[in-house]
């Protein structure tokens, strides 16, 4: 009989079978894809687990044929995640003629400063972290594979409320669009679930001194936390927390969900929780697969963003060859309309919604930092509150 992990190897392998048809190597001219996402700045991080995910992608792809027999290839310009930049660069891609589709920017504010470039010149702008619920809204050449804060925050919500037991809520949000949305929908959805909001406080993404916020949060007499963050200011706000006397359990948004924010934040980030699309230890097929060999090559386990960038590349794959092997920007896009049961690490197999120009189906699974790692949260109902007390 099959060892279980050789089983999971070929099963990921047949899984990615159909995208990747043809046998011989890609070779000639490269078919273009365009990046713009953060290189430099705070979130700078999320950009190399980007190319990290890109790059393996590209290996596989390329291996196997690549696009109608032609490399698929990348350029990536630094945008440092600023919607100005990211302005700038989509300028620049829809100049250029080699481009044929778009990914990013990291940020929803960033991607929806440039959406209306890349939709009056009839470029695919692939928003593959952008969760803005409006995000897709720009119009018909504006898609994404990522699940929006309509769908991902009420299972925020569902951890913090029915999982931890939070009764009397703080939320702390980053002040930008992607933030405010987030917070209204999980504020809707926690008091949905039984729970009051006793105080909502913005911050501004260049804020490193929280004290004065956290002491009016501590005032407030919440009984639980939730940071709608990303890694650098989440870890900087946890690492204040307790100096004004805070000691109640934390959640996090997934946008948290990264080494870095443990190497940020050290000690004081254990003990937060927060859920997530995709985790290493899940026993998935195409999850153990694509850990397998990101391991091979990096030396080192994925994280989400890893597995975001390496799954928007096969769908970009995916979409250029339905297009045809002469394929122009507008039949791009029409491909998205086509393309069914897309390999993906995080769905299994990716489908969109024609109306919404989103990705179908939504899971998650519940994390917490434990001794300096994520670990999968071995909590079942309403624990942590009550041993904080």
């Amino acid at each position: 009989m099959l060892s279980r992990q050789l089983f999971l190897r070929l099963a990921g392998v047949i899984l990615l079978a159909p995208m990747l048809a043809s046998a011989a190597p890609a070779t000639g001219e490269p078919v273009w894809f365009g990046v713009s996402g953060p290189l430099t700045g705070q979130n700078a991080q999320y950009g190399a687990q980007w190319k990290a995910g890109f790059d393996l992608a590209l290996d596989d792809i390329n291996a196997k044929g690549g696009i109608h027999g032609r490399p698929l290839a990348y350029i990536f310009e630094d945008s440092q995640s600023d919607p100005r930049q990211a302005v700038g660069l989509a300028q620049k891609f829809v100049n250029d003629k080699r481009i044929l589709i778009e990914l990013g920017d990291f940020s929803s504010p960033a991607s929806m400063a440039a959406s209306p470039i890349y939709q009056r010149a009839g470029l695919v702008q692939l928003g593959f972290t952008n969760s803005h619920p409006d995000f897709t809204k720009g119009g018909d050449f504006i898609w994404s594979p990522s699940i929006s804060q309509s769908d991902s925050q009420p299972l925020l919500a569902d951890l913090a409320v029915k999982t931890l037991g939070f009764k009397r809520v703080a939320v702390l949000f980053l002040n930008t669009d992607w933030g405010r949305a987030s917070r209204d929908v999980f504020v809707k959805a926690a008091e949905q679930r039984g729970a009051q909001v006793v105080i909502a406080e913005g911050y501004q993404p260049d804020e490193k001194d929280f004290r004065s916020t956290l002491v009016r949060v501590r005032d407030a007499n919440p009984d639980g936390l939730v940071l709608i963050s990303y890694y650098p200011d989440g870890a900087l706000i946890a690492g204040q927390v307790r100096n004004v006397g805070l000691k109640q359990p934390i959640a996090a948004s997934g946008s948290v969900y990264s080494p870095k924010f443990i190497e940020l934040g050290g000690a004081a980030v254990n003990g937060i929780y927060t859920n997530t699309s995709f985790f290493p230890e899940e026993p998935r097929a195409e999850v153990q697969e694509f850990v397998t060999r990101f391991k091979a090559k990096y030396g080192k386990e994925p994280d989400a963003f890893n597995a975001y960038a390496y799954d928007a590349v096969l769908v970009t794959a995916a979409a250029l060859n339905q297009a045809g092997p002469k394929a122009d920007r507008t039949a791009v896009r029409d491909a998205f309309y086509k393309i069914k049961d897309v390999p993906s690490v995080v769905f299994g197999k990716a489908n969109f919604d024609p109306q919404s120009r989103r990705v179908i189906g939504v899971k998650s699974v519940d994390l917490v930092v434990k001794d300096g790692k994520w670990a999968l949260s071995d909590l079942k109902g309403k624990a942590a509150v009550a041993s904080a007390r």
